[in-house]
């Protein structure tokens, strides 16, 4: 396994009155995901200016590339992915990769 590491910064926004139960389904995602090799920290937010609006913030050891192999096509992501269309209405993500952090010990950077 590599040193490298990749976190993702997935904007999910709720369909009116759907909020909570989209985080129970990703609340359930988190369990599963957090068992996995690669995986090293999840952090859930509300966005205090958009009410409808949860982040997910993942960092995992490796790559773009190596998280698409390998995690994105574990069966319990095909079961998540299945609920979303009743529950949001819109979702982006960002592929970062860790170049300095100050205040904990998460990442190599």
């Amino acid at each position: 396994m590599s040193n490298q590491q990749v976190q993702l910064n997935i904007r999910f926004k709720a369909k009116p009155g759907k909020k909570e139960e989209f985080r129970k389904e990703l609340s359930s995602l988190i369990e599963e995901m957090s068992s996995e090799k690669a995986f090293i920290s999840a952090i859930v937010s509300d966005d205090l200016d958009q009410p409808d609006d949860l982040i997910i913030y993942e960092t995992w050891q490796g790559t773009r590339d190596s998280w698409l192999a390998e995690e994105f096509i574990k069966p319990y992501r095909k079961n998540y992915e299945g609920t979303l269309g009743d529950l949001i209405v819109d979702r982006s993500v960002s592929w970062l990769q860790p170049k300095g952090e100050w205040g904990s010990h998460i990442t190599n950077a």
